[in-house]
């Protein structure tokens, strides 16, 4: 299935929440969705959200750092592995269970070690600290075919810029959701982050 480069983080998403909060993001074009493993029974909600949406939508966590945690997240019906870190066994480990693998990376080094172990992209965290000139200079050695996506500080707001240096998605988590929104408010965040990507590569 083809992706908008957008991933949701919906990071302290409940069970009774998950499966509706989904629905909002795929109805405005985000298709890729996470549910950090700091989040109440994140295995719970990864569940429901494979069981009704897994057709349409690539569904994980986010947060995973440990082999046993891939496992679990690949029993829930996930399919998406996202990482703050880049931990090459948790890396193996997502592509030997026929996972997507998004590491977090903040330096060269850690790039071309995540792509060596099977990374499917990279996720730049904090992208704060990295700004749109690191990515730039980043993306001078990096294989152009690699996926580069940037995470915390890079939003509906900058996007322009960030796509300019090289960026080539994103993953938005508070400015979708933070716990207490209801779904309405969800896929009005959605929407308008949607329309926000796709004015930012008109």
């Amino acid at each position: 299935m083809t992706h908008r480069p957008i991933i949701a983080i919906l990071r302290g998403i409940t069970p009774a929440e998950a499966v509706a909060a989904a629905a909002a993001c795929i109805a405005a074009g985000i298709t890729r969705i996470e549910v950090p493993l700091n989040s109440p029974t994140p295995f719970d909600s990864i569940r429901r959200m494979a069981d009704a949406h897994g057709d349409v939508a690539e569904i994980g966590a986010g947060t995973v750092l440990t082999t046993a945690d891939v496992g679990r997240v690949a029993d829930a019906g996930g399919t998406l592995i996202v990482s703050p870190n880049c931990d090459t066994d948790v890396i193996r480990a997502a592509k030997a269970a026929g996972m997507a693998s998004w590491p977090g990376v903040m330096t060269p080094t850690e790039c071309f070690a995540a792509l060596a172990a099977g990374a499917d992209g990279l996720k730049i965290f904090p992208a704060s600290l990295i700004g749109p000139a690191g990515i730039r200079a980043m993306r001078a050695v990096l294989p152009a075919a690699c996926p580069v996506y940037a995470v915390g500080g890079a939003g509906p707001d900058n996007f322009a810029e960030w796509l300019a240096a090289g960026t080539d998605g994103f993953g938005i988590g508070t400015a979708l959701y933070v716990p207490g929104l209801d779904t309405e408010q969800i896929a009005t965040r959605a929407r308008s982050i949607v329309a926000a990507y796709d004015g930012a590569i008109a």
